[in-house]
C-alpha cells in the first residue's frame, strides 16, 4: 500500500482520524494545512484574508501537487478538491478515502466557520459549499466511509477493511 488520503469537508475529522490511522498502520502523517502554513509562514486565515479565496486555492493546489511521500497518511484541507494538479497527483501516489457525512451532522460538528480557515466566498452558505464540493469529493474518491452516526474507532475500522 503506496499512502493514504483523507479528503472530505471541514469537520469530518480527517486531521483526527488520520494520525490514528497512521498509528494503527505504522505510517507517518503529514497534515497538508499545516505544510501551507510552514510554506507561507502564515496561518490559513491569514493566506485567505490576504490572497483572496482564489489565492488561497492556487497556494493549496501547489503545495499538494508537490507531496512526495510513501506509506503515509496525508489529511487535505477540504478545498484541496478545487486543485485539479493536487489531485491527479495525490491520486498517482495514494488510495484517496472520501470521509463522508450528511450536511445535518457537518452543521452540527462545525460551529463557527471563520475561525476554521474554511474558504466561503461572499455570500456563500455552508450548504452551497457542501454541494458544490460533495460532487469533487465523490469524482476523486476511491474508497467513500460514510461517518453518519459513528465514533472515530468505527471509522477507523471502516477505513481499514476497505483498504
Amino acid at each position: 500500500m503506496k499512502n493514504i488520503v483523507l479528503i472530505g469537508m471541514p469537520g469530518v475529522g480527517k486531521s483526527t482520524v488520520g494520525v490514528i490511522l497512521a498509528k494503527e498502520m505504522g505510517y507517518q502523517f503529514i497534515d497538508a494545512d499545516l505544510l501551507i502554513q510552514k510554506r507561507e509562514k502564515r496561518l490559513l486565515k491569514e493566506i485567505i484574508a490576504q490572497e483572496g479565496v482564489d489565492g488561497f486555492i492556487e497556494i493549496e493546489n501547489q503545495v499538494n501537487a508537490s507531496i512526495e511521500a510513501e506509506h503515509t497518511v496525508i489529511a487535505t484541507g477540504g478545498s484541496v478538491v478545487y486543485g485539479k494538479e493536487a489531485m491527479e497527483h495525490l491520486k498517482e501516489i495514494a488510495t484517496v478515502v472520501y470521509l463522508k457525512l450528511s450536511y445535518g451532522a457537518l452543521r452540527k460538528r462545525l460551529g463557527n466557520l471563520k475561525n476554521r480557515g474554511v474558504v466561503l466566498r461572499d455570500g456563500q452558505t455552508l450548504r452551497d459549499l457542501y454541494e458544490e464540493r460533495v460532487v469533487l469529493y465523490e469524482k476523486y474518491a476511491d474508497i467513500t466511509i460514510d461517518e453518519e452516526n459513528k465514533g472515530i474507532e468505527e471509522t477507523l475500522q471502516c477505513i481499514i477493511n476497505e483498504l
